[in-house]
């Protein structure tokens, strides 16, 4: 009897373990549950990706404070939750992963809009413009695409400027890639390339550290960036283009926007193509 018992414990205990693991994967790749701006609230605080060394969209100061336009736009966002932000600094190529990976609720963290990236993350309505760019010496000719392949450049990895001179250089043409916007220039001014893919925000830094040497030859592509949250998460998504529109429209945007774009607030338009604005 007491081994009857014994048996059809071991028994109950083997369904119960079999069960168990054919339901792991089942708990292993069941998505992670939306964060809502309710969570958020609850949890008391929003962690936002940015990035730590893109001046002047996200960088840190000297006391070691996050500043730049998207840091101004996060600490709005933030505001408009009830909640302080916890920055998490993030290179180029590491934003979408900790976005999908529940590293971070949100980025405000230079994100251009792109056909590719809809179809990872959910992008909000635009906040933000920017133009790629080619910049070289002036002391040197460049007014084709073809023109690019004499040089060495240097790019952000993972960036757009990536992938507009990796698609218009030359086959051949010798392009190295730098985990960020700060690696990019510095290798620049040291001389480990010649020229780089960037935007109209390379040049006033690399001015700081040689002033009259490098100009803006071609242009590539008009981009805007728009706040990324997870796909499918409609209620977060409802609620930073609620803000955007907010901002817009009480002047708050066209404030933060001229202190560190050095232009006015460009206008914005009601779509692009192949990038939704709201979460499906």
């Amino acid at each position: 009897m007491t081994h009857t018992t014994r048996t059809g414990l071991n028994r109950r205990q083997l369904i119960a373990t079999g069960a168990a693991t054919l339901a792991m994967p089942m708990l292993i790749t069941r998505p992670a549950l939306a964060v809502t701006p309710a969570e958020i609230k609850s949890r008391g605080k929003v962690i936002i990706g940015i990035q730590g060394d893109n001046p002047p969209w996200g960088f840190v100061n000297s006391a070691g404070k996050q500043e730049g336009l998207d840091a101004d736009i996060s600490e709005l966002f933030s505001k408009e939750l009830g909640v302080p932000a916890e920055f998490v600094q993030l290179a180029v190529a590491n934003r979408i992963p900790a976005l999908t990976s529940g590293r971070v609720d949100v980025l405000f963290a230079t994100m251009a809009m792109l056909p590719e990236r809809a179809k990872a993350v959910q992008f909000s309505k635009p906040y933000a413009a920017n133009i790629i760019t080619f910049i070289a010496p002036k002391d040197v000719s460049v007014k084709t695409h073809a023109d690019m392949g004499k040089y060495t450049i240097g790019v952000a990895r993972g960036s757009v400027q990536d992938a507009d001179v990796t698609k218009s250089a030359p086959a051949g043409t010798t392009i190295r890639r730098f985990d960020g916007d700060a690696p990019t220039i510095q290798a620049l001014l040291s001389g480990q390339v010649q020229a780089v893919g960037g935007n109209i925000f390379y040049i006033p830094r690399i001015e700081e550290a040689k002033p009259g040497v490098f100009e803006n030859k071609l242009e590539f592509t008009k981009l805007y960036n728009g706040a990324c949250t997870r796909l499918g998460e409609k209620e977060i998504n409802a609620f930073i283009n609620g803000f955007i529109d907010k901002i817009k429209a009480n002047g708050e945007l066209a404030k933060v926007y001229p202190k560190w774009m050095k232009n006015p607030l460009p206008p914005f338009p009601d779509s692009v193509p192949d990038i939704p604005f709201v979460a499906s």
